[in-house]
């Protein structure tokens, strides 16, 4: 089995879904955030600001290409899918799942959220923008989208493990 990443926008649901995926197959589950605000030692917020949007999308990259060579899932960031490189390593080192919902849905989900400095400093109207400019590179990046907004976290992840167990054998 080969790595499993979970692309789509904030509010999508690629972390509880990651948490939940893990359990039920039985392998790790990596949140790509986390995993990059440990290694560097300070927040995401602390890195756009120290050394800017295009180091830390470098971070991202770098990740993709050096981390663990073990089945396991990853969450990634919201901006991840952007890159053409990117894309290439996850398509060619595992199966991408993007995780879809409309932006109302994702709206809904993510308009409190005080962990999300762009969600804070943005508009309804510029975070819809953002959406629809980031959803045709999560749809160039996954094998399979998923959508979520209709279904439970639960059906979300026997559909996924149910696609992966699918794929297994080819």
């Amino acid at each position: 089995m080969r790595k499993i990443y979970l692309v789509g926008f904030m509010g999508s649901g690629k972390s509880v879904i990651g948490r939940r995926l893990s359990y039920t197959l039985k392998i790790p589950y990596y949140d790509m955030d986390r995993e990059i605000v440990r290694q560097q030692g300070m927040t995401i917020p602390e890195i756009f600001e120290k050394y800017g949007e295009e180091y830390f999308r470098k971070l991202e990259t770098e990740f993709l290409q050096n981390f663990r060579n073990e089945a396991c899932i990853i969450s990634t960031g919201g901006g991840v899918a952007m890159n053409e490189e990117n894309r290439k390593i996850m398509r060619k080192t595992g199966l991408v799942f993007f995780l879809d919902a409309d932006f109302e849905a994702i709206y809904k989900r993510i308009k409190n959220d005080k962990n999300r400095p762009i969600v804070q400093k943005s508009t309804k109207v510029e975070l819809e923008q953002l959406f629809y400019n980031r959803r045709k590179y999560y749809r160039a990046a996954g094998h399979i989208r998923v959508l979520t907004e209709t279904r439970s976290i639960r059906q979300i992840v026997e559909y996924i493990a149910f696609q992966v167990n699918r794929l297994k054998g080819e």
